[in-house]
């Protein structure tokens, strides 16, 4: 039986996210977005998978981001507030999965946003479920797919996407300034500044409230904005040292660190 669940007025979400439907376990939403647009905080019953066919995606929640990539998709648990900027147009398809459904479950405390590298599967099915009208009473052939799809998110590898922000409103005050300024060149004490705090304290909020000293925590910032510069065809010589890498050699053996793989290995989803 549909059960509709009324949705916050002037939202930008497809109305689809609302809907609580056990018989259509998997509804789906394309859209293009154009550069510069953001989706405002909100929530939906529905948990939902979100991939950008092209664009990158960022997606902040609960003080933190993470940053999705054409190779990757989002998963984002039902009832999470969170919003989603684009930096350059965007081709969006969302996955809306009711939340009777069983995905990704962890033990962790609070459910967690995740970034996925997507299968050459997983990106089938999904433009495959695109396709599809999740309109009408789904047949045999429609649950047996939103079956498989659902089968092959529990086993997609989770990457090290994310950038946790911290609460501490003089952390949140340095971490929105250097997000917004990802090659800014200022150390700690010059930041410190900025924050009203001492160098000592704000190195021991970001280790107490990151789980990362301050340098880590910028270093994986730079990291993370070289794949949106990447994504809009920037050279890694440009990044490096826009980035305050010594070489484009650094910031590639610094990529390789981070993820495994060079940066346009990692931006085309070959992670081998």
């Amino acid at each position: 039986m549909t059960t509709d669940i009324a949705k916050p007025p002037d939202l930008d979400p497809a109305d689809i996210a609302y809907i609580l439907d056990p018989a259509r376990p998997v509804l789906t939403h394309g859209r293009v977005i154009g550069t510069g647009q953001a989706l405002r905080a909100h929530s939906h019953p529905r948990g939902q998978l979100l991939w950008a066919m092209r664009g990158v995606l960022r997606v902040v929640s609960n003080a933190c981001i993470w940053l999705v990539p054409p190779s990757h998709a989002v998963w984002i648990p039902g009832g999470m507030e969170h919003q989603v900027t684009i930096e350059a147009e965007a081709e969006l398809l969302n996955i809306y999965v009711d939340p009777s459904i069983s995905v990704r479950k962890t033990n962790r405390p609070i459910p967690c946003c995740a970034v996925l590298l997507l299968t050459p599967l997983a990106r089938e099915m999904i433009r495959r479920l695109g396709e599809s009208d999740t309109s009408l009473p789904f047949d045999a052939r429609l649950l047996r797919l939103c079956s498989v799809l659902l089968d092959e998110l529990d086993l997609l590898t989770e990457a090290p996407l994310n950038l946790p922000g911290g609460q501490d409103e003089r952390l949140t005050r340095v971490t929105r300034h250097l997000i917004g300024h990802p090659d800014e060149q200022s150390q700690l004490p010059e930041l410190s500044q900025m924050a009203g705090a001492s160098p000592r304290t704000m190195e021991r909020l970001f280790r107490a409230e990151t789980g990362l000293s301050f340098r880590q925590w910028r270093s994986k910032l730079r990291i993370l904005s070289a794949i949106e510069a990447l994504n809009r065809g920037e050279s890694s010589t440009t990044i490096a040292f826009s980035m305050g890498y010594s070489s484009p050699s650094a910031f590639i053996a610094a990529f390789r660190e981070a993820f495994g793989t060079t940066p346009q290995r990692f931006l085309s989803g070959n992670q081998t």
